[in-house]
């Protein structure tokens, strides 16, 4: 069994208030500086973090649609989708560089807290048999995706993705 909906509710709250500390006590400096294992700044990165959740916002329409059809198409979709991954990975990462430019540290948390705020209103529409609806997933993609995830599966995955990330930030961890 995955986590509840107020799990996952209490980890979008963590985060929300992990990107505020981070970008409340670091300086311009510590924002362009590298990452710790990443090609992208500390800012590019805290913006791909907050992109995590609008990927999310993405897909929880698409998993209504494709766990509606017939297993084979949902197995197709994720293999073209695996078969795009070296250029999926090119647009992820000049993506999140590009982004962070309009998404900055002024920007990007007002973004996150709306998009949590329309994750957060799906979330709280859904039921148990809805949040069991599974589909297949492009598993090479990131390293949260499973070959199979259900809808409660992709509520959990941006808080996943956000704190794997957080680890590469050369920045002090935020106090709790």
């Amino acid at each position: 069994m995955g986590p509840t909906e107020e799990d996952i509710l209490a980890e979008y709250s963590r985060a929300r208030s992990d990107l505020d500390a981070w970008l409340n006590s670091a300086t311009a400096e510590d924002l362009s500086r590298r990452s710790s294992g990443t090609r992208w700044t500390n800012e590019e990165l805290l913006f791909h973090m907050v992109f995590g959740y609008m990927v999310v916002r993405a897909l929880l329409p698409l998993v209504h649609i494709i766990s509606r059809l017939p297993a084979p198409v949902g197995k197709a979709f994720a293999a073209l989708l695996n078969a795009g991954t070296r250029p999926f990975d090119v647009v992820n990462y000049w993506g999140s560089r590009g982004a962070a430019l309009v998404y900055n540290r002024r920007r990007m948390a007002r973004k996150l807290e709306k998009t949590i705020s329309a994750i957060t209103h799906r979330l709280e529409r859904e039921n148990a048999m809805s949040l069991s609806r599974a589909m297949p997933f492009p598993d090479r993609w990131d390293p949260f995706f499973k070959p199979s995830m259900t809808l409660n599966d992709v509520y959990a995955y941006p808080t996943q993705h956000f704190d794997f990330h957080a680890r590469q930030l050369s920045l002090s961890r935020p106090p709790r």
